[in-house]
């Protein structure tokens, strides 16, 4: 139960993702990792371990083999973001006697589940100083506003099913004091003079505890389970795991909630600008590279969608996935995931052991799924993908819940993975060292 105290307590330090990359970063620290700078010249060494991080919302770290023969890159994927509410640039607005925070969604949250929740403030400020700009981190964790839901007696059809409007039904009211500025919480959070804070990237997030349950402590409930369950794991992996010959790389990217394609998003040149400038570092060259890519892989951890308790219909016939029931691996027809035969066999057979499990997931033909990152890193970087996950409930609600064996399995899984050595033979044979 240790790792699953640990997992919460990673994600309860990570209410948006710049927490979630300072959380990561200081744990890379305190394993010896060294910090680039992608302003700066990257100077690499075999068997040394770097960081980097873009936006200060994305970070991708890595570990160079000792050895390097046969070199290939093994890379896991997730995410730092989580659908929220995002404050307004201008976001303070009077009603009916409450002072109200003006926001706008971000990403697909589950309206109704952020109501009557007690909520708080984090993110980031940019504050003028002497000598330039400095990024200050906000994390408000006493709750600060509330979303009040409307009264069954003015709205008598609320059980029939509601629309939420975003912009009438889902502003958090702050204080009854027509005087009170949030402005003034968040200067003293982050220790600076209100009048030098030049501009803000703020979220709301529910400031609900974390929670181990069921008869047999089988289940855990938090906000933010998808992604930063799959973010915590795969770095507890990358950490545990390594093999001399690969350079291991891990990346957790923002903006996957809206669709990936900003700067620092898995639609972006991240993770190829890296692997470019690891490959110059290390004195190879493009030939160099282009081999290595070819016995490479990417896996692109996000949850999956367990069969529902009371809606089993939803889920496919044959392709029934459930919490603790081993890790998930996703496919569609279409590509929204990236796995195919070939990198799903693969992943199987590297992550080989007796106490891990698998399941296979994919939609019902009648229902549209949502896409992740392997296949959209897989166009910038043309290497084998398989999307995995962990079976979750409640998936983008403002409280999700998973299961704390399927946790263990995880990290489990991906510390034989990133131990593993994928060597591209003749014609399609593969080979897997250990």
């Amino acid at each position: 139960m240790d790792k699953i105290q640990e997992m919460l307590t990673f994600i309860q330090s990570s209410p948006t993702c710049y927490q979630a990359v300072d959380t990561i970063k200081k744990e890379l620290e305190k394993e010896g990792f060294i910090e680039l700078n992608e302003n700066e010249s990257y100077h690499i060494e075999k068997g040394k371990k770097y960081f980097v991080t873009r936006n200060y919302s994305s970070i991708l770290a890595f570990k160079v083999g000792q050895r390097l023969n046969d070199l290939n890159y093994q890379i896991v994927a997730s995410h730092s973001d989580a659908p929220s509410f995002k404050l307004k640039p201008k976001n303070k607005k009077n009603n009916s006697g409450f002072e109200v925070i003006n926001t706008e969604v971000y990403g697909g949250p589950i309206f109704n589940t952020w109501l009557d929740r007690l909520l708080s403030v984090a993110g980031r400020v940019l504050v003028k100083e002497e000598n330039g700009i400095a990024l200050k981190l906000v994390f408000i964790k006493e709750p600060v506003c509330l979303i009040p839901n409307l009264a069954i007696h003015m709205n008598r059809g609320v059980n029939e099913g509601v629309k939420l409007n975003p912009q009438i039904d889902l502003l958090p009211m702050l204080s009854k004091n027509k005087d009170f500025d949030l402005m003034d919480i968040i200067a003293s959070n982050c220790n600076v003079n209100k009048e030098d804070i030049l501009d803000t990237d703020l979220f709301l997030y529910p400031v609900d505890n974390g929670y181990v349950w069921g008869d047999n402590k089988e289940f855990v409930s938090v906000n933010h389970l998808d992604d930063l369950q799959c973010a915590y794991t795969t770095l507890q992996g990358f950490l545990q795991g390594g093999h001399e010959d690969t350079i291991s790389v891990y990346c957790c990217f923002d903006n996957e909630e809206v669709g990936s394609g900003t700067k620092q998003g898995a639609d972006s040149t991240f993770l190829m600008d890296n692997i470019k400038r690891i490959n110059a570092g290390l004195g190879l060259n493009e030939e160099n590279l282009q081999t290595a890519l070819a016995s490479s892989i990417i896996v692109s951890a996000d949850n999956a969608h367990s069969i529902h308790p009371n809606h089993p219909e939803k889920a496919d016939p044959t392709n029934v996935v459930s919490i603790n029931e081993g890790i998930v691996l996703k496919y569609n027809a279409n590509q929204s995931y990236s796995t195919d035969g070939l990198s799903a066999a693969i992943f199987r057979e590297m992550c080989k052991d007796d106490s891990v499990k698998f399941q296979t997931f994919t939609n019902r033909s009648d229902e549209r799924g949502g896409g992740t990152l392997g296949a959209i890193s897989t166009s910038h970087v043309s290497i084998l993908s398989v999307d995995i996950g962990c079976a979750q409930l409640a998936m983008h609600s403002a409280l999700e819940t998973a299961g704390t064996k399927d946790t263990e399995m995880m990290i489990t899984a991906l510390e034989k993975y990133f131990s593993s050595h994928l060597v591209r033979g003749a014609g399609y044979q593969y080979k897997i060292e250990r």
